[in-house]
């Protein structure tokens, strides 16, 4: 008997991706912190005597109504950037916090160079972001150790499938996962070869790059702020439900459901594919999803087109750049649902799932100042004085 043709199912990742992944990231990393550098600001010191204080030059007058920091205890009653070295006092759940205050240490070689590449501030939130995340997959390993995490998740993934196609919530979800994959595979091989070779570099790279367009480009850091707070917490109530409800996504399922795993074939690697920091049993909610919803709503407040009140200093964009972000916001999210559906890494419901989380996550934005206390108090055990963002006012 004859054996049956395999699938076209175009072409799958390059294999050099786990090589050339992290350099690509490493690289908009610094390409970030270089241009949003401040200007005009030098690491070391001039030997002249001036009245600048500890950080060698006078940084812009702060306007209240458009901080600088993510909140206003970094600001004196006139409104300058604060250098005295009395205790902090931070609100956190009602009660009030003492916390040192590090501007004592801002002549400190160290605080004087992230002083000027401020941008390293971000790096290390997403560096904390990651060690949750792995903390939270050795978690999900050892809560599901006895039962098999393997067989739980697969039982999850058929329980999304039986309720998108077999349910009363079946009129949400017209159109099945199997078949998208199934229209790309035939007849659309080339797309498909696109789609797989894009999973992995539109999601970390394209999201560091936002982030460090976005710093540069916000009219204030408090935006930016409330932007990045968002995405973090995206990844935290994720990571949660990982933890709780680990689930297949459709190309690990067996045979009978008809998925196949275009990405992953012929030795094809990616960070994201075969590291043991990721967590192939994460499907539910979309990660992929999530951030580019995250970034699409952004480019959306960012165009101004539903806003009739600007932020301070903001100015009005031309009818043109409101057109371009209005549908890159819309273009974006619509071309990741399609890689993450087409390539059988996630279910429609998981990207549903996502856009809840993000609208959660906004919702509960401010929530993670809270944790203001703790980083008041890390920075004096290793003696930084927290730089100033150079989002609107690089020097």
């Amino acid at each position: 008997m004859a054996k049956a043709a395999e699938p076209d199912l175009g072409a799958p990742q390059f294999a050099s991706h786990a090589v050339v992944e992290p350099f690509i990231i490493v690289g908009i990393m610094v390409a970030a912190c270089y241009i949003n550098r401040r200007r005009g600001f030098t690491i070391i010191p001039s030997s002249k005597p001036d009245d600048h204080g500890l950080l060698g030059q006078k940084l812009e007058t702060l306007d209240e109504e458009d901080p600088l920091s993510e909140d206003y205890d970094d600001l004196t009653s006139s409104g300058t950037i604060s250098t005295k070295t009395g205790p902090k006092k931070r609100n956190c759940c009602g009660a009030v916090i003492h916390t040192p205050d590090t501007s004592r240490y801002a002549g400190y070689w160290h605080s004087r160079f992230i002083q000027k590449f401020p941008f390293l501030v971000e790096i290390f939130y997403w560096a904390v972001n990651l060690l949750f995340y792995v903390s939270v997959k050795a978690a999900s390993e050892l809560i599901f150790a006895t039962d098999g995490v393997w067989k739980t998740a697969e039982s999850h993934g058929i329980a999304v499938l039986n309720l998108e196609h077999d349910s009363i919530f079946s009129f949400l979800f017209p159109v099945k996962e199997v078949d998208v994959q199934t229209w790309f595979r035939t007849d659309h091989q080339v797309l498909l070869t696109i789609l797989n070779r894009a999973y992995s570099l539109i999601h970390i790279p394209v999201t560091v790059s936002f982030l460090g367009w976005y710093y540069y480009a916000a009219p204030t850091h408090a935006q930016f702020a409330a932007a990045r707070r968002m995405m973090q917490l995206t990844n935290l109530f994720s990571f949660i439900v990982f933890t709780t409800y680990p689930c297949m996504p459709p190309r690990l399922l067996p045979e009978r459901f008809g998925f196949f795993d275009t990405v992953r074939r012929e030795d094809a690697e990616s960070i994201y594919a075969t590291n043991k920091f990721f967590n192939q049993l994460a499907a539910f909610p979309s990660l992929h999803f999530g951030y580019s919803f995250c970034i699409g709503t952004v480019l959306l407040y960012h165009s101004g087109i539903f806003r009739r009140r600007l932020a301070p200093r903001e100015r009005r964009m031309s009818k043109m750049w409101q057109a371009f972000f209005a549908i890159l916001s819309v273009l974006y999210p619509a071309f990741v649902l399609t890689i993450i559906v087409s390539t059988a890494n996630h279910y429609f419901l998981d990207a549903m799932a996502a856009t809840g989380v993000v609208l959660m996550a906004w919702l509960c934005n401010r929530c993670l100042l809270v944790l203001l206390p703790l980083e008041d108090l890390f920075l004096w055990c290793v003696k930084l004085s927290k730089p100033v963002p150079t989002t609107d006012n690089r020097g």
